[in-house]
Parts: structure tokens; C-alpha cells; sequence
């Protein structure tokens, strides 16, 4: 018979119900009691009464509360599942009552700013290092937890909600945060690996958005798969000296946090960054692609944050730099991949 402490009797808190959110927390569910946070009543209201959150089923064993009091109390682990643009709002609201004791595992690609008060991403055209925050640095800045950990590898949420098979990674400095993760999520149908390289994971699950969002304007052209491959190694070149120069290791960027989500993510209409690229393709605006989603395409923040952060240093991108002036500039998207197949690549791989 398990010990009192062991994850059989833990209920397991999860903050976020989208689709990830909504995907992570069925997952845990087949093992564990499972609590999960909603800021709106109506989806409290869903998920306790017919167990489904958005038309999303889930496993009778999930309730939900939208006090953050009451989950932060009731569950010593906690899965941080929100986009980025509100990662540090939710963080902040949980802040008061987390406590060294809790465990924590956010699953957000994204990135956030410590900019200076009255300084927005809009405003500044250069970024320092310290002035980016990876999520795991988000929470270990505004709370007193320490034992921090990120999940991060090929997981398009729809086909884990289907059962699909698939494997991720989960990141920390404390060995104790990956075990636990396994032990919570690995199934015969879900490998969890583990990694101490939280950083270089976090960037890894980061800076694939930006890839995808090429990937799927070559989709949306009509261009074939000589292209994508093309794509996709010279992406996964720029991954790696970006994650160099951010604090991630070589390592993380070709592991399955990496190139294993970024082979994903380039070849899914799952994708919502995927999505924004294959449109934009076709001709849609940006602001259009953007008011029709449901959930936020977190590369489109990332090219804006990852130009400013160049502007800091002697690096080239030039697949982050072109998509740029696409989104936010006059460079129509086929002039910027004729300029990608052009650019001036003297030699194949030049980080081994």
C-alpha cells in the first residue's frame, strides 16, 4: 500500500483550462484527483456540472474553483497551463499563497519582459538578456517557490486529448521536480523524459514557434517538402545560437524539447503558430489572424521580443529577422523566403 505521501493521494492542481490545460488535466486525472483553476464562473460552473470546459470533455474526477486560495491550499503541485501574455498576471495572483513547499510545473512556450515602468514591447527597440524572463524565472522572480520545473516536447494538445501517443520533457535543477513529474504523467501511452537544462528547454519550446510560423507560410505558397527540410534545418540552426546567446545548452535544442517539437510543429494544421504562417500565406492580415483565434499564437510575441533582443548583439537570425518585417514591417512573405533561400549559409552545421 503506497505511504500517505506518495502522488496516489495528492490532488493535482492545474491552473489554466485551454486546450493544454484541458489535455495535461485529463492526463493527471488517470491517476490522481485532480483540481483545476478558471478565472471565468461560467467554465467553474461547466466543469463541475457536466465535466467538460469549452465542449472539451473531461474526466469526471476534475473539479474546478476559480479561488486560488483554495487550490494553492489543497495542492502542494501545482501545473502552471496559461499563455504567456497572462502568464505573469496569474502568477502575481497566486503569489500570496504559494509557499517553498509547492511544487511547480508550467507548460508556457512563451517569453516575458521586466521592462522599466511605462516601457511596453512596443515602445522599446532593444532588449538585454535581463530583460527577458523565461516562465520558470517569471515564477521564481514574483513568488517564494523554488522548486521550479517546465514541460516542453512535441504535445499539440488536440491529439493528446485524442489518446495519441506521444513523449515530452520535463525541465528542472531539482531532480526531485522531474521525478515527480514522471511519476505523475508517464503512461503507456506518454513517455516523459527528463532534463536539467530548464532553460535551454523553455527556449527550445520558445523559439520552434517562430520556425512553425515559416513552416506554414511555405505550406501556404504551396512550396514542397525540399523546402521545408530546407526550413527546418536551418531553423534548428538558428534555434541553437539563439538558445547559446539566451542561456540554453546545445544539448536541449536537438533533444525532443527541440527538434522533436519543432519536426512537430512545422507539419501540424494543429498549430496555431503553424496556422498564422499558412494565412498569412494566403494573404490574411496579421490583426485579422489574430482577432479570429481562439487561443494566442505565441510566436508572433517572440519574433517582436527576439528582434529587440538582436539589436543587443552581433547575431544573425535571418529567419526571425525577415518574418519581423513581415509582421510588423512592408516585407511581403514571398520576398521573404526567396531572401531565405538566397542568404548566404557558408557551411551546413557550425555548431558541432
Amino acid at each position: 500500500m503506497p505511504s500517505k505521501n506518495s502522488s496516489e493521494y495528492r490532488t493535482i492542481g492545474v491552473v489554466g483550462v485551454g486546450s493544454f490545460g484541458t489535455a495535461i488535466a485529463n492526463m493527471l486525472a488517470e491517476k490522481n484527483l485532480v483540481k483545476v483553476f478558471a478565472r471565468k464562473e461560467e467554465v467553474v460552473e461547466e466543469i463541475n456540472s457536466v465535466h467538460t470546459a469549452q465542449g472539451k470533455e473531461l474526466n469526471p474526477r476534475i473539479v474546478a474553483t476559480g479561488n486560488p486560495e483554495e487550490i494553492c491550499q489543497q495542492c502542494d503541485i501545482l501545473f502552471f497551463m496559461v499563455p504567456s501574455s497572462g502568464f505573469q498576471d496569474v502568477v502575481r495572483t497566486f503569489a500570496p499563497f504559494l509557499f517553498p513547499y509547492h511544487l511547480i510545473i508550467h507548460g508556457t512556450k512563451g517569453l516575458c519582459l521586466n521592462l522599466s515602468p511605462g516601457e511596453t514591447l512596443e515602445t522599446v527597440t532593444k532588449i538585454r538578456r535581463s530583460q527577458i524572463l523565461t516562465m520558470s524565472e517569471v515564477i521564481l522572480k514574483e513568488t517564494v517557490a523554488v522548486r521550479v520545473g517546465c514541460l516542453a516536447g512535441p504535445n499539440l494538445s488536440k491529439e493528446l486529448l485524442q489518446g495519441q501517443p506521444a513523449a515530452t520533457v520535463i525541465a528542472s535543477k531539482y531532480n526531485e521536480v522531474i521525478l515527480e513529474g514522471q511519476r505523475l504523467l508517464r503512461s503507456e501511452k506518454f513517455q516523459v523524459y527528463g532534463n536539467s537544462d530548464i532553460i535551454g528547454v523553455e527556449l527550445s519550446g520558445v523559439l520552434k514557434n517562430i520556425i512553425a510560423i515559416a513552416a506554414g507560410a511555405l505550406a501556404g505558397l504551396g512550396l514542397g517538402e525540399n523546402a521545408k527540410g530546407l526550413l527546418i534545418s536551418r531553423g534548428m540552426v538558428e534555434m541553437v545560437h539563439l538558445s547559446n546567446a539566451l542561456g540554453g545548452s546545445v544539448r536541449s535544442v536537438i533533444g525532443l524539447a527541440g527538434i522533436g517539437d519543432l519536426v512537430a510543429t512545422c507539419n501540424s494544421v494543429h498549430s496555431r503558430n503553424f496556422t498564422v504562417g499558412y494565412r498569412l500565406a494566403k494573404g490574411d492580415s496579421l490583426g485579422t489572424i489574430m482577432a479570429d483565434m481562439d487561443e494566442v499564437a505565441e510566436g508572433v510575441n517572440t519574433i517582436r521580443i527576439i528582434k529587440a533582443f538582436l539589436e543587443t548583439t552581433d547575431l544573425r537570425a535571418p529567419i526571425t529577422e525577415n518574418l519581423h518585417r513581415v509582421l510588423f514591417g512592408d516585407l511581403e512573405i514571398e520576398e521573404a523566403l526567396q531572401f531565405l533561400m538566397k542568404y548566404p549559409f557558408n557551411v551546413d552545421v557550425d555548431f558541432v
